[in-house]
């Protein structure tokens, strides 16, 4: 089965530096011998990513022949807008997060997950829709959600300029075909995969990431959790909207891995309590 043939019309392929949407890029590249006009690669930067992901992206870029748009959601004159950015200019510190929760005024939790629409869905849409830029009104989003990804791909989808595209669902791909794949190949994503799962992909710090994931990162990359730390320790004073998940605080799990022993952490995967895919927007 080769369900890859971009379908008629504009075709936005999303890219989240993962190893599940650069494995649908390549297959997409591959049946269509390239990338026409009308199809754009658009990775969406939190600055939350870690290098290894940005790496990633530029090799994918690079070695495939194919432009990646690298976009950054971004506020000017008091305006909502997009900073279209490269490997090199794109944000490290997590400054279109900053932006956009400055703008907010209260932290994304579980059951608001407006960073995600906003810097990443919201984003790739400014930029497409934008007249000076490609100017599209309507077109097909690619999204890498694999087959064994059941529950994400039952989302029902909002009425909306675009519709969404599961290339890899209708091609029945799962996990072990995403390594497979991988496992023959000259380059990777740098970062450890645990029972198929990219440590530390898409944002660092996710709070929908499994309470062992975060611990992980609070162990191995304690700067980069500090970041979320602060962020919730800076808006607590809002209440339920000053955490990002009110029921997992930030600084209670750090309590909990400064008190755990060192061997608890050398088990690698220990804490790993998922499997799900690549952030899709």
């Amino acid at each position: 089965m080769n369900n890859y043939k971009l379908p008629d019309g504009n075709v936005q392929i999303s890219f989240s530096g993962g190893r599940t949407s650069g494995f649908m890029l390549h297959e997409i590249l591959k049946a269509n011998n390239g990338l026409p006009d009308r199809a754009e690669v658009i990775f969406t930067n939190t600055g939350r990513e870690m290098e290894q992901t940005l790496d990633f992206i530029q090799e994918c870029s690079d070695r495939w022949n194919v432009n990646v748009t690298w976009l950054e959601y971004d506020v000017v004159d008091d305006k909502v807008t997009y900073s279209q950015v490269s490997h090199n200019s794109a944000s490290r510190n997590g400054e279109p997060f900053e932006k956009l929760i400055t703008r907010k005024k209260i932290l994304p939790n579980v059951l608001m997950r407006f960073c995600t629409v906003e810097l990443k869905i919201n984003t790739a849409k400014r930029y497409l829709k934008n007249p000076l830029e490609l100017g599209w009104r309507t077109w097909t989003n690619a999204v890498g959600i694999r087959f064994d990804e059941p529950k994400r791909l039952s989302v029902k989808q909002k009425k909306d300029v675009f519709v969404r595209w599961f290339a890899l669902a209708e091609n029945k791909v799962t996990a072990k075909n995403v390594d497979d794949f991988w496992s023959k190949q000259n380059f990777k994503l740098k970062l450890p995969v645990v029972k198929n799962k990219t440590m530390y992909g898409n944002c660092d710090g996710c709070f929908l990431k499994s309470e062992g994931q975060l611990a992980m990162l609070c162990k191995e990359f304690p700067d980069k959790f500090n970041w979320w730390l602060d962020l919730e320790n800076q808006h607590k004073s809002r209440g339920d909207y000053g955490y990002f998940n009110h029921d997992r605080k930030m600084f209670a799990l750090k309590e909990n891995v400064d008190n755990q022993q060192d061997w608890v952490f050398d088990q690698q995967g220990y804490f790993c309590q998922t499997n799900e895919g690549d952030c899709t927007g």
